[in-house]
């Protein structure tokens, strides 16, 4: 557990309050990015069926939550840890055409997470996934998006300032394109969150490119799994990577502070690439893999924004607790009760 206590931390509201401020900011930043990407909501699945290729592995280690379903002979059933691919399905079954596409509220539970300020056993978050075209696969493209994203954010953060005027709005006028080498390049004695947080520090706000591929170290930035996002295919500007993070600098914890995971998706080709440099072959034999490498998914863009992490950050919280409901070791609640933040 590393949890950071603000110095002389003050509530920006109090908690009932806060609820219908985030009540506000999940309505207006959701229409905003339906209107901004061509989005319609869709219905989401909190659990899938193991065994088929659709929950996201996120870093290959983390363990899902499992139970057996007694009407299905006890198969095992899964509870999400995103929607990355089981999106990409849907824009498929739904044959949603280019230039359009869908979002929805994904709720997952992700047992093996570290508690701190930003992190929980509750994930809430707007997933969304757009059909495109084979040409739009390139960065210019993965920019654009992100620019729209952006845009979507500070007008909401706006929206925070006219109803709570004290609560003065910190993002910048434009967000900052970085490649993930680049940060590595330009600060190679530091490790990648203090990298981040650099970058963040001097920008106030960064989308960073390149989540996955093995860096000029030999070490990822990050890691990221092999079969959604593509991070391997070298982009317009000579990196390898169509994909990143939104990234904030937050000032109330003096630390970077991610919003959003996105990108382009896997071709056919950069899946069957990632599959092998990751050592998991096997995976081509899944469901959801075997049509992705028969060209029988659109292609797509798409990404989650943490939905009580883009209200903590707004709201100028100190612990995404004071927005969402969930469980806290004894010692963090009794640490936070002290500084004056009041968990949920």
């Amino acid at each position: 557990m590393s949890l950071i206590i603000p110095p002389k931390y003050k509530q920006t509201l109090l908690p009932e309050t806060t609820e219908v401020a985030i009540k506000m900011i999940k309505s207006e930043f959701q229409k905003r990015l339906s209107e901004a990407l061509g989005l319609r909501r869709v219905t989401a699945p909190l659990f899938v069926l193991s065994g088929t290729g659709l929950n996201d592995d996120l870093n290959g280690v983390e363990r899902p939550v499992t139970f057996p379903v007694k009407a299905l002979n006890d198969r095992k059933a899964e509870v999400v840890h995103s929607l990355a691919k089981w999106k990409r399905a849907k824009l498929g079954s739904y044959d949603i055409a280019p230039g359009y596409g869908l979002y929805t509220d994904m709720n997952a539970i992700r047992a093996d997470e570290d508690l701190d300020n930003l992190h929980s056993l509750y994930v809430d978050q707007w997933d969304w996934e757009k059909t495109i075209r084979e040409e739009d696969r390139n960065l210019d493209y993965l920019k654009s998006t992100v620019n729209k994203i952006y845009q979507a954010i500070r007008e909401t953060e706006n929206d925070v300032f006219k109803q709570f005027p004290h609560i003065t709005p910190r993002l910048p006028e434009n967000i900052t394109f970085i490649h993930s080498q680049e940060l590595l390049d330009t600060y190679p004695n530091l490790s990648p969150s203090e990298r981040e947080a650099e970058a963040c520090k001097k920008y106030g706000a960064v989308f960073l490119i390149g989540i996955g591929a093995p860096l000029s170290n030999g070490e990822p930035h990050d890691g990221r799994a092999p079969d959604y996002d593509d991070w391997s295919t070298e982009n317009s500007d000579g990196f390898l990577g169509l994909n990143g993070d939104i990234l904030v600098w937050d000032s109330v914890l003096g630390r970077s502070f991610e919003l959003s995971s996105m990108g382009i998706r896997v071709s056919p080709e950069s899946l069957d690439r990632q599959l092998k440099i990751r050592g998991c072959e096997e995976r081509a034999e899944l469901d959801f893999h075997k049509k992705l490498l028969k060209g029988e998914l659109p292609y797509s863009i798409g990404g989650g924004i943490g939905q009580s992490r883009l209200a903590m950050f707004l709201l100028q919280k100190a612990h995404i607790g004071e927005v969402q409901a969930s469980i806290w070791p004894e010692e963090q609640i009794k640490a936070c009760k002290e500084a004056g933040i009041s968990l949920m």
